[in-house]
């Protein structure tokens, strides 16, 4: 197919600056009660239930710097001859609980790229790496999310 270009396959590899994120008693139950959390440990805020940190880490920017999907803009995101953004999927492995007085720092990578072809026409699916540690160097949360480009 050769639909991604030298330029963007040199992405393959590049990481977004590191985001470093205080975690508050009082951001976890808020976030626990919006998401109707019936465990204890979510609602005093003890143990951050496991999605919290998917709001946690979105930057904040003003509703100009929002893609159609009401997702920030990122700079992660290769020029394409596709044009249409699908999720792919997530994988998530946690290696311990998000707590209050956490502060943690989260880098994105973009690590790989690739073409397929669909049943309706070519596909490009980019896949992302997002690593959380604690500010000591701690796993916290390994993520891999696909986007899949029509």
């Amino acid at each position: 197919m050769g639909l991604i270009s030298e330029e963007a396959r040199k992405m393959i590899g590049a990481s977004e600056p590191p985001i470093q994120v205080e975690i508050s008693r009082r951001d976890i139950m808020k976030y626990a009660v919006s998401t109707e959390q019936v465990l204890e440990k979510y609602l005093n805020g003890d143990e951050a239930p496991p999605m919290f940190l998917f709001g946690a880490l979105r930057p904040i920017v003003p509703i100009d710097q929002l893609g159609p999907d009401g997702i920030a803009n990122a700079s992660l995101m290769p020029e394409l001859p596709l044009k249409r953004v699908m999720a792919g999927g997530t994988k998530v492995r946690y290696f311990r609980p998000v707590k209050p007085g956490d502060v943690l720092v989260a880098t994105r990578s973009l690590a790989d790229m690739y073409e397929k072809s669909g049943s309706q026409g070519p596909l490009i699916f980019l896949v992302y790496k997002l690593d959380v540690k604690t500010g000591a160097g701690e796993p916290v949360v390994e993520e891999t999310q696909t986007r899949i480009v029509r």
